[in-house]
């Protein structure tokens, strides 16, 4: 659903993080860490995905989130937040709490909110969204997530 001008890299290598500790933060950064901190150091923008499990965050992801909550890769960095959920209410709990999280990190979350999406099994098909309604509303999301990128970047060449 990305414009023709914009592209979008999946990272793969949440898994591969060991247990957030300050602990170990404070031994040095592991390898996983700096790679996954420097892969989001590289991008204009950050398209946040997460499903609901158990009425909260997959553990996985919010271990991604905690490694990266010191670190500054994405203070003031565009940001947008999704969340799917075969539940009716769209994964509406865990996108709050990545919500907080992602505040207190000064990220720049384009919209009003999270967008979530529920009954996503009757809503997705072959990998596209096939849910008019769903579709416009993370469309109009990424627009407003490629023209912050815009500002984003006409203001660090002023």
């Amino acid at each position: 659903m990305l414009p023709g001008e914009a592209t979008l890299e999946v990272y793969e290598g949440l898994g591969a993080l060991p247990l957030f500790s300050p602990d170990v933060e404070a031994q040095g950064t592991p390898a996983a860490v700096a790679r996954w901190q420097a892969a989001l150091k590289e991008v204009d923008g950050v398209v946040f995905s997460t499903p609901e499990y158990a009425h909260g965050v997959p553990g996985a992801f919010k271990n991604a989130l905690d490694w990266v909550v010191g670190s500054g890769e994405l203070v003031g960095k565009p940001m947008l937040l999704l969340g799917a959920s075969s539940s009716e209410t769209g994964a509406d709990k865990s996108v709050a709490h990545v919500f907080g999280t992602l505040k207190v990190m000064t990220g720049d979350l384009v919209g009003n909110g999270p967008v979530c999406v529920g009954s996503v099994g009757r809503k997705l098909a072959n990998g596209e969204v096939t849910d008019a309604a769903t579709r416009d509303a993370i469309q109009l999301r990424l627009q407003m997530l490629l023209a912050r990128i815009k500002v984003v970047r006409e203001a660090g060449q002023a």
